[in-house]
C-alpha cells in the first residue's frame, strides 16, 4: 500500500513538473514576443513532386503562441507561384501577415501582382483568401492590362484568376483596335 501511495505521489509530481516547465517557459518570453523567428527564408511548396510555390523573405516572426496565431513577414515578401500549365505569377508586398486558423494572407505596402498572362496590379493592400480562393481589397488599386489600358477603382472582390471580377467605383482607360472597327464598317458597307 506505501509503495502504491509513493507511486501515485511520483506521478502527481512528474504532471507537476511538466505543468511548471511550460509555465516557466511562457514567462521567458516577453510579452507579445514570437515563439521563432526566422531570417533568409526560401521556402518550396510542391505536389506530386512538381513546384507549385516559393516564398522568399528576409525575415518572418512566428507568433502561433498567440490566441488568434499567425505569421508575420516584417520585411517584406515575394511569393511565386505556377499553374497547372506551368507558368509563373508573382506577387510582392513590403509586409505580410499570415493567419493560421483562416487561412487569410493579408499583403500591405507596395503590393505587386504580375500574373502569367501580364496583367499587372498594384494596391496598399490585398488579402488572400486561400481557402476560397479568393482575392479583395477595400483600398485604392490599379490593375495594367497587357495592352497598356488600365483600370483605377476603390476597392474589388475578385477570384484569385480574375476570371469573376466585382469592382467599386471605377475608371479606366481601354484601348480599342482602330482596325477591328474599320474592317467591320467596310463589311457593313459592302454587304449593304
Amino acid at each position: 500500500m506505501v509503495t502504491g501511495v509513493m507511486a501515485i505521489l511520483l506521478v502527481i509530481t512528474l504532471f507537476s513538473c511538466e505543468s511548471n516547465y511550460r509555465n516557466i517557459q511562457k514567462l521567458n518570453l516577453k510579452d507579445g514576443a514570437p515563439i521563432g523567428v526566422a531570417r533568409n527564408i526560401n521556402v518550396k511548396y510542391t505536389d506530386s513532386g512538381k513546384l507549385v510555390a516559393n516564398l522568399i523573405s528576409p525575415l518572418r516572426n512566428d507568433y502561433t503562441n498567440m490566441n488568434y496565431p499567425y505569421q508575420e513577414f516584417p520585411e517584406g515578401v515575394e511569393v511565386r507561384y505556377w499553374n497547372e500549365e506551368d507558368e509563373l505569377s508573382t506577387v510582392t508586398s513590403d509586409f505580410a501577415v499570415r493567419y493560421d486558423e483562416s487561412n487569410i494572407v493579408d499583403l500591405r505596402k507596395n503590393v505587386v501582382l504580375v500574373t502569367s498572362d501580364s496583367l499587372v496590379l498594384k494596391a496598399e493592400q490585398l488579402y488572400w483568401d486561400q481557402k476560397n480562393q479568393w482575392v479583395f481589397t477595400d483600398q485604392p488599386y490599379r490593375i495594367i492590362f497587357k495592352d497598356g489600358s488600365f483600370n483605377d477603382g476603390a476597392g474589388f472582390d475578385s477570384s484569385e484568376d480574375f476570371t469573376n471580377f466585382l469592382s467599386r467605383r471605377n475608371t479606366g482607360e481601354q484601348i480599342i483596335d482602330r482596325n477591328i472597327n474599320n474592317e467591320n464598317t467596310e463589311n457593313n458597307t459592302n454587304g449593304e
